[in-house]
């Protein structure tokens, strides 16, 4: 359920209501309107009937159920654009396209300094790079772990760029909080819930990416894992499906775009390097996924791709990065965006 305060509801009298929320067994979220504010009952849906009470107190003006099984991710709780500051000078989810780039792994340092500086260059507003890597094979490269934490802040000192890396184990996310400035939760961990409840008591924005066989409602119920523990600033990742298809990695699914856009409130990003799986096809999809609507997008670059220790077939050379940037302006305007 959520209720609605009236038009200039004191912080005191929010606190109020939120209190009754509580003692009536119910978890309450807080969201600060343009108009108003709204305040999110979290709890056994059996017992909502109960809150239909919380009309009767002075300062509410109505109780209205959420139709979706995710409550705060849905745009019935919040109709306004949820916009996410990273670091001093980002904004995800506001009027300018946000791109992140880097390698997919981090390597060494040598490797990660000149991508970082290269990619910023470019125009990318924030540097990506895996520390730790779930890997489809065990033999395959893992990540350097908190050497490479070391290392992706090392790059954001040196080049000002905010880092985003992804965490695996529930474990970690203490320590990968510690360095980047987005926590990343890969497709395979879409659903481990455990890694979601975790995730969603630190104190860094996240960026959620849709599992190879997940539908967009599992999609959001996975945000809303994070959103009920109580951090608000999640960034959804459409990276491709899995179908039948072979000539592609993924299919990058660019028609959930309009559908989350519809669906939720939270900002929408791409990820033509792993929806595509082939160098060549990156591009001419992160130009369609910003055509389509999204807020900005995820991008590998590796300065040697043929000898990246994962996804080198998939990155793009600084120089066709670069390039790419060049002819994204374009699609940013056509779309009333800025880049």
């Amino acid at each position: 359920m959520i209720i609605v305060m009236r038009s200039g509801a004191t912080e005191k009298e929010v606190q109020e209501v939120c209190d009754k929320i509580v003692q009536l067994g119910y978890k309450p979220h807080v969201i600060q309107g343009v108009e108003r504010t709204i305040i999110g009952a979290i709890g056994d849906e059996r017992g909502k009937g109960v809150l239909q009470s919380l009309e009767t107190l002075p300062h509410v003006e109505k109780v209205v159920p959420i139709l979706q099984p995710y409550k705060l991710a849905s745009s019935e709780v919040k109709q306004e654009k949820t916009t996410i500051a990273i670091g001093k000078d980002v904004v995800i989810g506001g009027k300018k396209i946000v791109v992140m780039a880097g390698p997919c792994g981090v390597e060494s340092e040598e490797q990660l300094l000149e991508t970082a500086e290269q990619v910023k260059k470019a125009g990318a507003a924030i540097l990506r790079g895996g520390a730790f890597k779930p890997r489809t094979s065990p033999y395959a490269f893992q990540g350097l772990a908190e050497a490479g934490l070391k290392l992706l802040a090392k790059a954001r000192e040196k080049t000002g760029l905010p880092v985003i890396t992804e965490v695996v184990d529930p474990h970690d996310v203490a320590v990968v909080e510690k360095y980047a400035d987005i926590l990343q939760i890969g497709a395979r961990n879409v659903q481990n819930f455990a890694l979601l409840k975790k995730a969603g008591k630190a104190k860094k924005p996240v960026l959620l990416k849709r599992g190879m066989m997940t539908t967009i409602q599992e999609f959001l119920m996975a945000a809303e894992y994070i959103l009920s523990e109580g951090n608000p600033d999640v960034i959804l990742c459409e990276r491709g499906i899995r179908t039948f298809e072979t000539a592609t990695r993924n299919t990058l699914d660019l028609s959930a775009i309009p559908v989350l856009r519809d669906k939720t409130h939270l900002p929408i990003i791409v990820d033509p390097s792993h929806g595509t799986g082939h160098w060549r096809y990156v591009a001419p999809m992160a130009y369609a996924g910003i055509a389509a609507g999204a807020d900005g997008l995820l991008i590998e670059v590796h300065r040697k791709p043929e000898e990246a220790l994962s996804d080198g077939p998939q990155s793009l050379k600084p120089e066709k990065f670069a390039e790419m940037m060049k002819h994204l302006k374009a699609f940013a305007e056509a779309a009333d965006r800025k880049l």
